[in-house]
């Protein structure tokens, strides 16, 4: 009863947090003639509730696509659809065709917070709440410390309450996933997982790992006996799931191919912005949107996409493990995030969710790992005027999970096992042998106070040491 109670406490703080930084500017506040991706919600919801289904994803009159069509599955335009009947309810003016363009009030700002506020209440915040309740081998106090960590990853709540979206609702889909999962529960969590695809395309940053599990234990339960039979019913189960969600787009293959193009839109390039993958590191030097066509961006994107999450899912599909498939998931999402087709900077959040996931197993390199995914969103952040909002969660969240997991502790090479990888790095660099050193000595200016450095630079040195 104790731990529950402190787990509402914990989900009280997530919430008070999200809703202090809701209450500061939006992407593209007084910012015409597209504003940004808060007037991209509003619209959706103009558009979805005054036109018919069979326009939603089409170029018309009353539905021009270069000012914010939609780009995202059914599941997000229902959910757009479902907010705007609220918002008639509360203001017509909110939704009204065409005239509500760009609208700004205090009232409607009021609405689209709560509404997000809604969507983490019902689907992404309880997910966390269970998963976290449900860690084995654990202590009460490492539960809590978990769910509290994870609420208040910066990165999540900066980009759904200052640039506004509704990432974690298929975030939070996909880790219902997890949890049905961890409990044998591979029907309900394929349908979990088949809802949050729906809804954003980008999990399927996460599908194949959801894929070579389930794979793995048909193969581990036989495929001439009862792993057959679970494939069959895995495999109903995801064809369902997507006819019911595209059921109403599905009275013309024409219809299904718009929005598929709609979804997949090759010609805005390899990627967009400053995004921290290797397309935008390289171009720094090489002019890769440039030097390369369109056919061989996609090409090369593909192929490397492929090879690096090619030995993740082998491991997973052949030893399919609940371990596994947690590290499957940053794995693959990492290896998108870094050499997939038309990446933005807020697809790190696929990362960094499952890095959450197991923060409680390797506090100091999550933590690291979170603080880095969220400061390579900084100059979409600073756009949006973010830049308080963003020191002072990220503060929050590392003191949390400073005195939560003491991550400063055990980072030797044996606790987070990379004793095999400074080996190697050290026979092809023999000059990385001084690099402990040299950062020993700057954590003892740091402990003299003689050297101001962010914390998980400085005692990044024990990595090695």
């Amino acid at each position: 009863m104790e731990k529950w109670s402190l787990m509402t406490i914990t989900a009280l703080l997530g919430l008070v947090v999200r809703w202090a930084v809701s209450l500061g500017s939006y992407s593209g506040a007084g910012k015409p003639p597209m504003y940004g991706d808060y007037e991209a919600q509003r619209h959706w919801q103009e558009v979805t509730y005054n036109l018919p289904v069979e326009q939603w994803y089409f170029n018309t009159s009353d539905n021009n696509l270069q000012y914010w069509g939609l780009d995202y599955p059914p599941l997000t335009a229902y959910h757009s659809l479902l907010c705007a009947y609220v918002a008639k309810l509360i203001n017509p003016s909110w939704i009204a065709l065409h005239t509500s363009q760009g609208y700004e009030s205090q009232s409607h700002k009021l609405f689209m917070r709560a509404s997000v506020l809604v969507a983490d209440l019902l689907i992404y915040i309880p997910a966390v709440i269970l998963y976290c309740c449900c860690l084995r081998e654990t202590s009460t106090k490492n539960k809590i410390s978990s769910s509290l960590c994870i609420l208040l990853y910066p990165g999540l709540i900066l980009i759904d309450y200052g640039h506004f979206q509704y990432n974690s609702v298929s975030l939070g889909f996909a880790l219902w996933g997890v949890i049905c999962f961890s409990y044998d529960l591979d029907i309900l969590g394929s349908i979990a997982f088949c809802l949050a695809i729906n809804y954003k395309q980008m999990e399927l940053y996460h599908s194949l790992p959801f894929f070579c599990y389930l794979l793995g234990k048909c193969f581990k339960k036989g495929l001439m006996g009862k792993g057959f039979f679970l494939l069959m019913k895995l495999g109903v189960t995801v064809v369902v799931s997507f006819a019911l969600c595209w059921l109403p787009f599905c009275t013309d293959v024409k219809h299904i191919l718009q929005v598929l193009r709609r979804l997949f839109p090759v010609d805005r390039g390899l990627f967009e912005d400053k995004v921290a993958n290797i397309w935008c590191t390289i171009s720094v030097i090489f002019k890769i949107k440039a030097a390369l066509s369109a056919e061989t961006q996609l090409k090369l994107s593909f192929v490397l996409t492929f090879l690096t999450i090619l030995p993740s899912c082998i491991k997973l599909a052949l030893q399919p493990s609940l371990k596994g498939f947690k590290y499957g998931l940053v794995s693959c999402a990492l290896s998108f995030f870094l050499f997939s087709f038309q990446v933005h900077e807020k697809s790190i959040l696929l990362v960094s969710i499952p890095v959450c996931l197991v923060i409680n197993e390797i506090p100091f390199m999550s933590t690291w790992f979170l603080l880095v995914s969220t400061f390579s969103m900084l100059p979409l952040l600073l756009k949006d005027g973010l830049l308080l909002a963003y020191i002072v969660t990220t503060l929050a969240f590392l003191t949390v999970c400073a005195a939560s997991f003491s991550i400063f502790e055990k980072t030797s090479e044996e606790d987070l096992q990379l004793k095999r990888l400074s080996t190697s790095i050290r026979r092809y660099l023999p000059w990385f042998k001084n690099l402990p050193k040299v950062m020993k000595n700057l954590m003892g200016h740091l402990k003299a106070g003689t050297v101001k450095l962010p914390i998980p630079v400085t005692h990044s040195g024990k990595l090695f040491g």
